[in-house]
């Protein structure tokens, strides 16, 4: 079983992305990892070469700073890395995206116990998403739990904006579906906000041009506080110099007032606990058996 780990990153360092932890942290389970690098203002393509690493190969490429529509430039760059796997799986991660050490076992025997079953297209990661800073973790309906984030190779798959994959049914190319997928037992360790506000802040107005809208300025303490919680397990070791200082939960505005969006998930999250549900956005359809 040969398996290709792949992602694309541009100016990486300049807007605080763990990117090197995030390449690092899965190598050991990648026979080869392709980076597509975007023309960068500062040093990320450096950083990439210095992890001296054989199985690393760098596309070097342009974004199309004209493509401002609902972010597909994103979708375009990932697949620019993905169709330069040759590996049975494909498995992709973000740059703000860390595995821990203990999950690597379960994900590789994930991948071999599924690697001949043609019913399985991809398999599934759950999400902590840290907000504010490494203590602090949004549990929400809003916020996606889990996704696909390794996709067999051989699975007629793209992604319309990066965020998801859709798989072309052999009847035809006209409409896409979610990949069936089984979940891997392993955690994805989502970074991205929980760098520092200003990091954020130049982040959303890098992207946001690719998204043809301009996104609120960013203030970590404008967050519904009743979906925060305290975060009891281990980081990845790679990620220790990246922790937070103080040991406390985030402490958003007692003033804020939730917007209608976050009230509505909060109520779904009511519901989650007492129905025993779970509503979160989905994209891949989970299989049974």
């Amino acid at each position: 079983m040969l398996v290709s780990g792949f992602t694309f990153i541009k100016n990486g360092e300049l807007l605080g992305y763990p990117f090197v932890e995030s390449i690092k942290s899965v190598l050991p389970v990648c026979d080869e990892f392709i980076v597509n690098v975007g023309n960068s203002e500062d040093g990320t393509l450096a950083k990439i070469q210095a992890i001296h690493s054989d199985k690393i190969k760098i596309i070097q490429n342009t974004w199309n700073d004209n493509m401002r529509d609902k972010g597909f430039v994103y979708g375009q760059q990932k697949m620019i890395a993905q169709y330069n796997c040759t590996g049975d799986w494909a498995f992709y991660i973000e740059g703000d995206e860390v595995y821990h050490e203990n999950d690597l076992p379960k994900i590789k025997q994930a991948m071999l116990d599924h690697r001949d079953n043609d019913k399985v297209e991809a398999l599934v990661m759950d999400y902590y998403h840290f907000y504010g800073n490494t203590n602090t973790c949004l549990w929400s309906p809003g916020w996606y739990r889990s996704a696909a984030r390794i996709i067999k190779n051989n699975v007629r798959s793209y992604a319309p904006d990066g965020l998801f994959w859709l798989v072309l049914n052999n009847s035809g190319n006209k409409r896409g579906r979610y990949p069936n997928a089984k979940r891997a037992g392993a955690h994805c360790y989502h970074y991205g906000w929980a760098r520092c506000e200003a990091q954020m802040e130049l982040k959303n107005r890098k992207v946001q041009q690719y998204w043809g809208k301009v996104n609120p300025k960013i203030n970590y303490s404008q967050m519904d506080g009743r979906i925060l919680k305290y975060f009891t397990g281990s980081h990845p070791k790679i990620m220790n110099h990246w922790l937070s200082d103080d040991n406390k939960l985030f402490q958003v505005d007692k003033d804020y007032k939730p917007d209608k969006k976050q009230n509505k998930h909060f109520l779904m999250l009511k519901l989650e606990n007492l129905f025993d549900l779970e509503l979160s956005k989905k994209h891949f359809k989970l299989l049974k058996n």
